[in-house]
């Protein structure tokens, strides 16, 4: 599984599928929603029926890269 570039981190919109965070975070589909599902994913996840996202501000942060400025999008 490739990992993302800075400026792809950077690039994400607001939130993002448990698929896209758990790449950046080096962690296997199986895992991902193991995770998810025991409410243990490292950070914050969000269920909107059957989808799972991720608040991309939080993910960045546990990766510990600075969130990029505000942009209009």
């Amino acid at each position: 599984m490739k990992g993302f570039t800075l400026a792809e981190l950077h690039d994400l919109p607001a939130t993002v599928d448990l698929l896209t965070a758990a790449r950046a975070l080096g962690l296997g589909r199986t895992k991902a929603y193991e995770l998810a599902k025991k409410g243990e994913f490292p950070c914050r996840v969000i269920r909107v029926g059957v989808a799972y996202l991720v608040p991309t501000a939080e993910l960045l942060k546990l990766l510990g890269v600075d969130p990029p400025a505000s942009s209009p999008r």
